[in-house]
């Protein structure tokens, strides 16, 4: 009998096996919780940027063609007339209101700042950027450098504009 109650012991799974096998697994588990949340916000920042140059790149269209239009030393009648060409009939955008901007927003001059719509996103071939549904881009146009400043509402770690955006260290 001596001998079988010596298989039996041998045969099970300790307490202390057990409990170490259980925290390994909770560290690993851990690690890998850790991992995919930092590859989820780089996902997050990478897409927001992308569609952030796609907006940029096609409004610098827009901004080409609207200084073409005004020519050399425009009055800011032409200036209005030209903008509401280009920008909010052909570019299909909104003109931005003072109030309508963001306080996280660092602009000055909101003359030239006009809303990304939902027309203007099925024109310009964006149709499969998704937007959450407070999220809004706006464009800052600047006719005299011919750039464009792009913003988001959203935003990533208290940052708006692309340029902001660009210079976060990954």
């Amino acid at each position: 009998m001596n001998i079988e109650k010596m298989k039996k012991r041998e045969e099970g799974v300790t307490l202390v096996a057990l409990s170490i096998t259980i925290v390994v697994m909770i560290i690993l588990a851990g690690i890998g919780i850790y991992s995919s949340t930092d590859i989820i916000k780089k996902a997050k920042l990478e897409e927001l940027k992308t569609n952030m140059l796609l907006i940029e790149a096609k409004a610098r269209e827009y901004v080409e063609d609207a200084t073409f239009k005004m020519g050399i030393n425009p009055d800011e009648s032409k200036k209005a007339k030209v903008r509401n060409d280009v920008y909010v009939e052909n570019a299909k955008l909104q003109k931005a209101t003072d109030s309508e901007i963001p306080s996280g927003f660092e602009i000055t001059d909101t003359i030239t700042c006009y809303w990304l719509t939902p027309e203007a996103q099925a024109s310009w071939g964006l149709n499969k950027m998704k937007l959450e549904s407070d999220e809004k881009y706006l464009i800052q146009f600047d006719e005299t450098n011919v750039t464009v400043e792009i913003y988001n509402t959203k935003g990533y770690q208290g940052n708006y504009s692309l340029t902001a955006i660009d210079q976060i260290e990954e």
